[in-house]
C-alpha cells in the first residue's frame, strides 16, 4: 500500500532531501478518518499495517520525495540563522475536497539535514498531546495544523529517561513560517525571497489586492491573519508558550504545540513553558509578541517593497501601524460574542476588559465562568459564589445587563449566542496529562474519550462532566516542555 500525494510546490531552495528512518514495529494508535476523507486519502487503507508503515516512514508515499524545509528564527528574542525541520519530514501535498493543497508531514520520523545533534525522533507523550490539542483547537474553530495519525514506532527514544517513540502525521495549509523568510533574508537572497512571496500569496491569499506590490500585500495578509488568530487564542484562554518566529505561520494557523496550554484560573501573566523565565510569552503578552514578530517579517520584505531603503521603511512602518486596529477589532468581536452581544458598539471592549480584571483579581476559572454566564441570564445569583468580592461582580453584572437591554432581544437569544462562543470543554492540562500517563501504560481509553468529547466542545455532554472540571490548586504547578 502506498500513500498517493502530490509533489510539494515550494521553491526548490527551501527543500533538502530527507528520507525517513525506518522503525522496527509501526503500530497505528489513532487515525483521523474525517480528516483523511477531507484530504481524499484512503482511510481504510491507512488503517491497515501497510498504512501504518507509510505513516511511520517505513514505506514511501507515491508521487513525491520526502524533504525537510529550511528556516531560521528568533528564539526568545535571539536570532538563529539556521534552524530547519530537525524532526519533521514533508511527505508531499494532498488536494483536499475544497480544492486547496495541504502539506502532509511526519514529525518524529528520523534525522534530517537540519537535525544538528538531535535524533529526529519524538516520544509518545508529546505526539499524543499535539494530536489531542490541535484537534481540540480545530473543533473550537481556531485555525490550526491538524493531526491525521499517531503511530507507535516500537523503538525507544532517549530523553531524561527512556520513552516509547512515536510519529505524528501533521497536516497544514502550509508550513511557511516567518522564520522561512528570515532564512533567506539572512543570506541576502532576494530572488528566493521574491519567489517565496509569490508562493505565499498564491497559497494563502490568492484574492488579496496587490496594488501596492506583492511584498506589501503579503505583509497585510499575514497581519490580518495573525490579528484574528491571537484574538481567538485570548478568547479561549490559550497560551501558545513559544511564539518564536520559527513557530509563527504565514497562513495564520496555530503551529507547534510543544509548551502550549489552556488557562484554568484566569491570570493575564500566566505562563506554562518551563524555559519562559521572564514571561515573554505570557497570555497577555501574545498580541505584542505577534506584532514584534510581524516587524521581523517586514524587515525581510523591505528589499522587495522599494529599492530606496528609506522609502521602503516608511511604507512598511505605515503598514505595520495597522496591526493594532486589526487586533482590537478582532479582539472586540471575540469577546462581544462571548458576552452574548450581537451589535458592535463603543464600550464593548471596555466591558470585556473590566470583567477580565475581576476574573484575574479573583482567580476565577476562565472557561467554566463564561459557560456559566450563558445559563444565568435571568439573575446573577448562580455565579456569586465564584467571587469573594461580590460587589465588584454585581456592579459589572448591572453594566452588562444594561448593555444587553440596548439590543432589545430576548435573553434566550443572547444565551444561544454565548453557547456558540464559550465551550463547555477545553483540553484541560490535567486531563491531557492523565491521558498521556494512561497511554504510557498501554491504555488508550482516556485518549480516545478525550478526543471524542473535545470534538464537540460547545455541546453539553453530561456523561463527560468530569472533563469540564478545573484541577484546583494543582494548576499553579503545571509546566510544559518543548518535547514534540
Amino acid at each position: 500500500m502506498s500513500l498517493l500525494l502530490l509533489p510539494p510546490q515550494w521553491p526548490a531552495a527551501l527543500m533538502r532531501s530527507a528520507p525517513p528512518t525506518p522503525v522496527p514495529q509501526p503500530t497505528l494508535l489513532a487515525l483521523n478518518r474525517p480528516l483523511a476523507l477531507q484530504l481524499r486519502l484512503d482511510a481504510v487503507a491507512l488503517a491497515t499495517p501497510a498504512g501504518a508503515a507509510v505513516l511511520a516512514g517505513n514505506a514511501p508515499a507515491l508521487g513525491t520525495e520526502p524533504v525537510a524545509l529550511a528556516y531560521a528564527g528568533h528564539q526568545f528574542g535571539s536570532f538563529v540563522p539556521q534552524l530547519g525541520d530537525g524532526r519533521a519530514i514533508l511527505l508531499g501535498e494532498a488536494l483536499g475536497t475544497d480544492q486547496r493543497r495541504y502539506d502532509v508531514q511526519l514529525k518524529g520520523a528520523g534525522r534530517t539535514p537540519f537535525s544538528r545533534s538531535g535524533d529526529g525522533r519524538a516520544a509518545l507523550g508529546p505526539v499524543l498531546r499535539e494530536y489531542v490539542v490541535s484537534e481540540a483547537m480545530a473543533a473550537l474553530g481556531v485555525p490550526t495544523t491538524r493531526s491525521l495519525a499517531a503511530v507507535l514506532t516500537g523503538a525507544p527514544v532517549f530523553r531524561e529517561t527512556v520513552l516509547p517513540g512515536a510519529v505524528l502525521t501533521r497536516v497544514a495549509a502550509s508550513h511557511l513560517r516567518i522564520g522561512t523568510f528570515q532564512y533567506f533574508a539572512a543570506r541576502q537572497d532576494r530572488q528566493t525571497l521574491a519567489e517565496l512571496t509569490e508562493f505565499a500569496l498564491d497559497r494563502h491569499f490568492p484574492a488579496i489586492d496587490r496594488t501596492g506590490g506583492a511584498a506589501l500585500a503579503l505583509l497585510g495578509g499575514v497581519m490580518a491573519g495573525q490579528a484574528r488568530l491571537i484574538a481567538q487564542w485570548l478568547g479561549f484562554g490559550f497560551v501558545h508558550g513559544v511564539m518564536n518566529t520559527d513557530n509563527m505561520s504565514i497562513g495564520g494557523e496555530t503551529l507547534d504545540y510543544g509548551p502550549c496550554a489552556f488557562m484554568d484560573s484566569f491570570d493575564p501573566a500566566r505562563t506554562f513553558s518551563s524555559i519562559d523565565h521572564g514571561g515573554r510569552y505570557a497570555y497577555a503578552n501574545q498580541p505584542q509578541i505577534a506584532q514584534w514578530n510581524l516587524v521581523r517579517l517586514a524587515e525581510c520584505l523591505l528589499p522587495l517593497v522599494n529599492a530606496d531603503a528609506d522609502r521602503a521603511t516608511e511604507v512598511v512602518l505605515a503598514k505595520l501601524a495597522e496591526f493594532t486596529g486589526l487586533f482590537e477589532t478582532a479582539y472586540a468581536d471575540v469577546f462581544r460574542r462571548k458576552l452574548g452581544l450581537f451589535e458592535s458598539r463603543n464600550g464593548n471592549g471596555e466591558l470585556a476588559r473590566a470583567l477580565l480584571a475581576i476574573l484575574a483579581a479573583e482567580r476565577v476559572d476562565f472557561t467554566s465562568f463564561f459557560r456559566g454566564l450563558a445559563t444565568c441570564m435571568a439573575g446573577h445569583e448562580p455565579l456569586d459564589h465564584r467571587f469573594a468580592d461580590s460587589g465588584l461582580w454585581q456592579g459589572w453584572w448591572q453594566q452588562w445587563h444594561a448593555r444587553r437591554n440596548l439590543e432589545q432581544r430576548p435573553a434566550a437569544e443572547h444565551a444561544a449566542l454565548m453557547r456558540t462562543a464559550n465551550p463547555a470543554f477545553i483540553a484541560r492540562n490535567h486531563r491531557v496529562e492523565e491521558m498521556i500517563a494512561a497511554a504510557m501504560q498501554g491504555d488508550l481509553g482516556p485518549f480516545e474519550r478525550l478526543n471524542r468529547v473535545l470534538s464537540r466542545p460547545f455541546d453539553d455532554q453530561p456523561d463527560a462532566a468530569d472533563l469540564a472540571e478545573p484541577p484546583g490548586a494543582a494548576q499553579w504547578q503545571y509546566r510544559t516542555f518543548c518535547g514534540t
